[in-house]
């Protein structure tokens, strides 16, 4: 799976929590919304700081970006976790500061359990 297809995977289940989503689709998904907030956050942001009236150092459109891409983190992230058999709630445990943080990296960079479980079919196969 390539960056446009996982990307398309991303937003064509823009708040679906069901199922299970494999780790391509889920990395290529985070690289492309730090890219696109990179983007958005310098180069429109004009690198102003806190303190030139920027909203917390980047543009409005970056703080846009960040909330229209939350719904689906967090449906990617939740069917990601579907896939190594674990519940979606899973994803508070990033609250926990730097250990909580951790965990969620080794979760989603676990490879999924062979064949179908609790959350449905494997994708890599489906």
């Amino acid at each position: 799976m390539n960056m446009i297809e996982a990307v398309k995977a991303v937003f064509s289940k823009y708040a679906t929590f069901e199922g299970r989503a494999r780790r391509s689709e889920y990395w290529w998904f985070v690289l492309f919304n730090l890219i696109v907030s990179i983007i958005l956050t310098v180069l429109l942001g004009g690198g102003r700081g806190m303190g030139d009236g920027g909203m917390m150092g980047g543009s409005l459109l970056a703080n846009i970006w960040s909330l229209a891409t939350l719904l689906p983190s967090l449906a990617v992230g939740a069917r990601r976790l579907h896939d190594i058999d674990r519940t979606g709630w899973w994803q508070l445990i990033w609250f926990i500061p730097v250990i909580g943080w951790i965990v969620l990296i080794v979760f989603f960079a676990s490879r999924g359990t062979a064949g179908p479980n609790r959350f449905g079919a494997n994708p890599v196969t489906a």
